[in-house]
């Protein structure tokens, strides 16, 4: 069942970020569905939080989907190479979004290899950059809502525990503290497809 626009909606972004773990997500490129599930994601905070492409308030055409009621995607390019797939959450203005780090790949694995050039099933998605590659996204999938046709997150009943989430420290993050050290990235404990263990 895909998840429905009021799980998206809500204040809560870090119990988000933690809920979407365990769920699949999927996306369907010229017909062809690819996808698996998530095991690690990174909330950010919107205006208050010095990690976030919306700090103070900061709002331009990059960061414009952040804007949006939750529910859509928000796709960037880091360091000019990588698309990186984000879930804005919140109400409308609210600026907050969580990106998916790393997925454990159970769908359409020969297509995500052919993307990525890429023969090893742990390393497809261990990392935003390379899950979007392997997924077919790019820039050009920015504010597509997540129950629709190209690209929608199903509950599929796994729920964790507390004890199999792990909190840590966001990555690759020019902050300063205290926001450089939040424990705002979530990952299934002892899953080997995470991207970087800490």
């Amino acid at each position: 069942m895909k998840l429905p626009k009021e799980f998206y909606i809500r204040e809560d972004t870090l119990t988000i970020a933690k809920e979407l773990l365990g769920k699949y997500i999927f996306t369907n490129i010229n017909d062809i569905v690819t996808g698996g599930i998530i095991v690690e994601t990174e909330a950010y905070l919107g205006p208050l939080d010095e990690g976030s492409h919306a700090f103070n308030n900061k709002r331009s055409e990059r960061n414009d989907a952040m804007y949006s009621e939750g529910g859509i995607t928000y796709m960037y390019i880091c360091y000019g190479i990588h698309n990186m797939l984000n879930v804005v959450t919140g109400p409308k203005d609210s600026s907050h979004a969580i990106l998916i780090r790393a997925l454990e790949p159970t769908v359409g694995i020969e297509t995500m290899m052919s993307r990525r050039n890429n023969s090893s099933v742990k390393k497809l998605c261990n990392g935003p950059g390379v899950l979007s590659q392997a997924l077919g996204l790019n820039k050009s999938h920015n504010k597509i809502n997540l129950i629709s046709s190209q690209i929608w997150v199903e509950d599929r009943n796994i729920y964790l525990k507390e004890e199999e989430i792990k909190a840590t420290p966001r990555i690759g993050l020019g902050c300063k503290e205290p926001y450089l050290n939040m424990p705002w990235r979530f990952i299934i404990k002892d899953n080997p497809f995470i991207s970087k263990r800490i």
